[in-house]
């Protein structure tokens, strides 16, 4: 089957399915494989040094001779580094979130990369197309991980988005099929970014158990979380309960902070720890009930996408 998009022609990719950049999930191997597979693989850098990103570039480039790209937080003191690892690396594609996309887009274009901000709101998205982005990954608030305050839920969100902006748009948060892919692009959207559901295959960096719990979850096993410090979207754990529990007692941010503590990411997803980590998710870990290879869900997508379109087409007739 043959895709031609917007993000598939920005991005020369055979289908138009990013994988998310994942801290602690999204290293080489993961990214190399979609990309091998014919989506766009993203290294997530936001959990790496420098010096560990650069290694990861440098074994991705090995693994693959397709294009891939690497998502950097903004709000990272050394996002520069970062950026500057990318650019000595040959990496076109680079992929933003959590802060101003203004501070690097135009030297990032300058040096012939493509920029794809990720935002929550119109507001955000205007922004990141004044500044010069290739396009944007729209993410609702059904998504794992730091979510916008707004809590736009991305059925509400695309519409609005495509219908404003002269710039593509990627649909992100909610997506783990190719049901999901097919309402995405009938809603406007160019491409879409799926995060959990290549969280929990083989070629993933996260832990077993967190793996584990992603394809235990059920349909309301998810939880938003830190909305004074900023909005996140996790697995039901331990920490999780507490840290709903401090929201009701109305605990100020210091206390907020101090409950989170550090690295709580790294021991819930590349730990394992399955008591006190943060092991951020979708909502969409209700759908999930295995843990592929990505060739092998690459293959489920683009078969899953077929069948509801022609489901479609015969409604329509």
């Amino acid at each position: 089957m043959k895709f031609k998009t917007k993000i598939t022609e920005l991005l020369d990719i055979e289908y138009p399915i990013i994988q998310a950049g994942m801290v602690w999930v999204s290293g080489w191997k993961l990214a190399s494989a979609v990309s091998n597979c014919g989506g766009l693989g993203l290294i997530g850098s936001g959990s790496m040094k420098p010096d560990l990103l650069r290694e990861h570039i440098q074994k991705c480039k090995s693994a693959t001779d397709k294009p891939f790209g690497v998502n950097i937080p903004l709000l990272r003191k050394d996002a520069d580094e970062l950026i500057k690892v990318c650019l000595d690396e040959g990496i076109k594609i680079i992929f933003t979130s959590a802060g101003n996309p203004k501070t690097f887009t135009p030297m990032l274009k300058e040096n012939g990369c493509k920029v794809i901000h990720v935002v929550a709101n119109l507001k955000y998205a205007l922004k990141a197309q004044e500044s010069g982005c290739d396009a944007v990954v729209g993410e609702g608030v059904e998504a794992g991980g730091h979510n916008g305050a707004d809590q736009i839920t991305t059925f509400v969100l695309i519409p609005q988005l495509v219908d404003v902006l002269q710039i593509p748009v990627i649909a992100a948060g909610g997506i783990a099929d190719g049901r999901g892919i097919l309402a995405a692009l009938a809603l406007g959207a160019e491409g879409v970014q799926i995060g959990t559901r290549f969280a929990a295959t083989v070629e993933s960096s996260a832990h077993e158990n967190y793996k584990r719990k992603i394809v235990e979850a059920k349909d309301n096993d998810t939880v938003l979380a830190f909305r004074k410090i900023g909005l996140v979207r996790m697995l039901k754990n331990d920490f999780a309960f507490r840290a709903l529990k401090a929201e009701d007692e109305c605990w100020d941010e210091i206390k907020l902070k101090d409950l989170l503590g550090s690295k709580r990411e790294c021991a819930g997803i590349f730990e394992g720890d399955e008591i006190e980590g943060e092991m951020e998710a979708g909502q969409v870990a209700g759908l999930i009930k295995d843990i592929p290879t990505v060739k092998e869900l690459m293959e489920r997508l683009i078969k899953e996408y077929q069948t509801s379109a022609s489901k479609l087409s015969l409604i329509v007739q």
